[in-house]
């Protein structure tokens, strides 16, 4: 029987996806092992995130994680990290004039391996 992952051919995505659940195993930190399923899915089914949900749904300072695209649509009125595994060039710059921060999901794993005060947003 054929892993789920096994049928994904992007191999920073395969990469990962090992690490998140790696970290999950590791850390005993179950909010990896939840983003790594949600990004296992196929790309239509993956999520797709404006920037007027991640404004609706933060406050100033909080982290959050997108497992799938971040997109520009919206206005982000507050400061926030968002790590996610692609963004718009819209997305970045919103969130970066706004005074957040853009990263993948590989170093908010490195920076937090356990998890701890990060908010996913699907």
């Amino acid at each position: 029987m054929k892993r789920r992952y096994e049928r994904i051919t992007n191999v920073q995505l395969l990469a990962l996806i090992k690490l998140l659940k790696k970290k999950a195993r590791e850390h005993k930190a179950r909010i990896w092992r939840y983003v790594a399923e949600l990004l296992e899915k196929p790309k239509r089914l993956r999520p797709q995130v404006n920037i007027s949900k991640i404004n609706r749904y933060t406050q100033p300072g909080d982290i959050v994680v997108v497992p799938g695209k971040v997109l520009g649509a919206g206005i982000l009125k507050h400061k926030v990290h968002v790590a996610a595994f692609s963004f718009s060039e819209t997305a970045k710059k919103k969130i970066l004039d706004a005074g957040g921060r853009v990263m993948n999901i590989e170093e908010l794993v490195n920076e937090n391996p356990k998890g701890s005060n990060v908010k996913i947003i699907v």
